[in-house]
């Protein structure tokens, strides 16, 4: 029997884990499973730490995820088409709900899938060689919970760690003078950390523009966010302002690039992610910028090098759960041999001329579209269950215009679902005034609130 080494047990993982599991039900059979998580719960990002920097057992902490985190686009965007949040939670919910809402679903579905069984929990990867004399591949891993270093020899690897994880860190001048906090994006874990404090932002993105809402919302005196090329251009509130390019700081000041200065109380560097495996060998190792069609990767998925290893969900991301879905059940057919691969040369080519197409895109409409496109490809030679691309685009076009008529409020917009045609409902309190993200709070419904009042 052919043996399957899945690098991470997060969303990408997990989707391997349920593509295999989906194949097996419908009575193929299937490799054997290994799937090495470091954590000791599944997950990956959607996993909530109050860890920064190293975990417990000195492993760098995987997740960036923070409390009061409510997802920023719409959950009918990332639904799955073979689980849908109906069936998870047996009524209508809002189209934003928090991490820990969205935790709930994803675990929803591997657990009815039961392939938890398949996991090895507290396990870091070490290294990952390919052996050509053999064709396979020697996976070293340490167990934390025994202290164990052990290699086992799998056919395929499949790498789903992730790519948000280790911090792209700039520097700039004073940063070793500055008497207040610098920390990344990744490390962010409150944001009443920063109440009544005055905070620089510095990014102009989605972590950006996410963790500014978070400090505004829970009293933030100050918010400066500052850009490289474009600012990010929304209706802030009247005490959060962008400004062109940090030039510097001193022990209290920010400086920037049309002159003007602040006093700042922290720093948040909103700077981005590096794609990171220093666990595979030099000839196995992905190595891009975070763009929507990385070279080397076939259908985004397999290692033209050596098309027994497969990396998921190493994009830029617009779309995200469905995505790594297409991904791992068009990984799982190549390594059951139902989909041949072409030449080497073939591959390269055609991986080229979607990285070449990339470049042409002009703006989010068309980037929706290109991913899309890709993501319906992988779809069409699977048997994953398709559903209409066309109207996610769309909601994902309506997302953009509600976050243009009010930054602070798109959330309380509401969605069709594009699975079922069930419409959300809109949450019981609107996001500015919802300090609670448990899963509890969240799933009150308009009756429990009075009952609770009255």
């Amino acid at each position: 029997m052919k043996r399957v080494a899945i690098i991470g047990a997060g969303p990408s993982g997990m989707a391997q884990l349920r593509a295999f599991q989906s194949a097996q039900s419908k009575g193929i059979e299937i490799p054997e499973m290994v799937c090495f998580e470091k954590q000791a719960d599944w997950g990956g990002q959607w996993n909530y730490t109050w860890h920064t920097g190293l975990d417990k057992h000195g492993e760098p902490v995987h997740s960036s995820m923070y409390r009061y985190l409510w997802s920023n686009g719409p959950k009918e965007c990332l639904e799955f088409a073979d689980y849908t949040f109906d069936e998870h939670f047996g009524r209508p919910i809002g189209s934003y709900p928090p991490r820990a809402v969205l935790w709930d679903y994803i675990k929803g579905r591997v657990e009815k899938a039961d392939v938890r069984k398949y996991v090895r929990f507290n396990s870091a990867v070490r290294h990952v060689e390919f052996h050509p004399d053999s064709k396979q591949f020697s996976v070293t891993v340490h167990n934390h919970v025994t202290d164990e270093v052990y290699t086992e020899t799998f056919d395929f690897v499949v790498v789903a760690s992730g790519h948000f994880s280790t911090p792209r860190i700039p520097e700039y001048e004073g940063f070793g003078s500055f008497g207040g906090r610098i920390l990344h994006a990744h490390d962010f874990r409150d944001a009443l950390e920063f109440k009544g404090k005055n905070v620089l932002l510095v990014g102009s993105s989605y972590s950006a523009e996410d963790i500014g809402s978070q400090c505004y919302k829970y009293g933030a005196k100050q918010i400066i966010s500052c850009y490289r090329s474009s600012p990010m251009g929304y209706h802030w509130p009247e005490n959060w302002s962008e400004r062109p390019q940090l030039l510097r700081v001193d022990q209290t000041h920010a400086y920037f690039a049309d002159g003007s200065s602040a006093e700042i109380d922290a720093i948040i560097l909103c700077t981005g992610y590096l794609h990171s495996f220093p666990f595979m060998s030099e000839s196995l190792r992905l190595k891009t910028d975070n763009i929507l069609y990385p070279l080397h990767l076939y259908q985004g998925v397999v290692w033209e090098v050596n098309p027994q290893l497969f990396y998921l969900g190493m994009q830029d991301q617009w779309y995200s759960f469905n995505m790594f879905d297409a991904q791992a059940w068009y990984a799982r057919d190549v390594m059951l041999g139902k989909i041949a691969l072409p030449s080497f040369a073939e591959m390269q080519a055609d991986t080229q001329a979607w990285h070449e197409q990339e470049k042409t895109l002009q703006d989010a409409a068309a980037m929706f579209k290109f991913q899309g496109d890709y993501i319906m490809r992988l779809i069409d030679q699977t048997d994953y269950p398709s559903f209409d691309i066309e109207a996610v685009r769309l909601t994902f076009l309506q997302w953009k215009k509600h976050k243009q008529e009010n930054i602070m409020a798109f959330r309380d917009n509401t969605y069709c679902s594009l699975m079922t045609g069930t419409m959300a409902t809109p949450h019981h309190t609107p996001w500015i005034d919802a300090l609670d993200d448990s899963l509890e709070a969240y799933l009150q419904t308009e009756a429990d609130l009075q009952q609770k009042a009255g």
